[in-house]
C-alpha cells in the first residue's frame, strides 16, 4: 500500500497502524522518494534474514560447505 507524505500528515499515524493490519508494509511516497515501514516483527524478520546470509556468504567463501544429492544429504542427516 503506498500512502503520500500529504496523507500522511492528514490522517495521522494511527492510519498507517490501520493499513499495518492489513498489509505487510506501507510505503511512504515523499517527493518521488518511497519509503516503507513494517511492523517491528518484520524487520526482525529481515535483519535474520540478512544474518542468516551473511553466515551462508561467509561459510562459501572459507569454503565451509558439501555438494551432495538431495538423498545424501538427508541420509547424512538420518532422515
Amino acid at each position: 500500500m503506498i500512502v503520500t507524505a500529504n496523507e500522511l500528515k492528514r490522517r495521522g499515524i494511527s492510519y498507517i497502524s490501520e493499513l499495518l493490519k492489513k498489509f505487510e508494509n506501507v510505503f511512504i511516497s515523499v517527493r518521488g522518494k518511497k519509503f516503507v515501514i513494517l511492523t517491528v516483527e518484520e524487520y526482525e524478520k529481515l535483519k535474520e534474514l540478512e544474518h542468516a546470509i551473511r553466515e551462508a556468504e561467509k561459510d562459501l567463501k572459507e569454503g565451509r560447505y558439501v555438494i551432495e544429492t538431495a538423498l545424501e544429504h538427508f541420509k547424512r542427516l538420518g532422515i
